[in-house]
């Protein structure tokens, strides 16, 4: 299955259009959300993925219960960090904030460790093989490049995407 990774939207509507035009043409089963939508209003892109979305509240995420509750209207799910899934076999845990990142992927109990906040693009394994992806950010604010990713979880390969 391929499982799109996105992170740091913050409200860039357009950005937000064209990574879910990006996972829906790549077919992607599951889209996961490190963080940072910031308003309720960047659902109404998000309601149009033809697959779960499960996200994570980030540090500028202002109104959590009208985001929560507007994702929810359309089956998708945010949480306080970490949240944790489990696809095709491979143990997921999603986090905003960059501290953890290591030490989860050191633990041996993830096969994959996304997060955000840093706006900057990681893709590695850890020592244990762990996968550790940061995608970048969706909106582009900060480093000028807007990027999401898209993982097989047969392969655990990597694809970045610019939008």
């Amino acid at each position: 299955m391929r499982v799109g990774i996105m992170s740091d939207s913050h409200d860039h509507i357009l950005n937000i259009r064209k990574a879910v035009e990006t996972f829906n043409d790549a077919g992607v089963g599951y889209v996961l959300h490190a963080g940072d939508f910031v308003a309720p209003f960047v659902a109404n892109e998000l309601q149009k993925l033809k697959c779960p979305l499960l996200g994570v509240f980030g540090n500028n995420d202002g109104e959590r219960i009208g985001l929560q509750n507007r994702l929810k209207s359309f089956g998708a799910e945010v949480k306080v960090q970490p949240a944790f899934v489990e696809i095709e076999g491979k143990k997921f845990v999603i986090i905003h904030e960059h501290d953890l990142a290591d030490s989860l992927a050191e633990s041996g109990k993830f096969d994959v460790v996304v997060y955000g906040h840093t706006h900057n693009v990681d893709i590695r394994k850890a020592s244990n093989g762990c996968l550790i992806v940061n995608p970048g950010e969706t909106c582009g604010w900060l480093t000028g490049k807007a990027t999401v990713a898209i993982l097989d979880t047969e392969t655990m390969d990597v694809r970045l995407v610019e939008l």
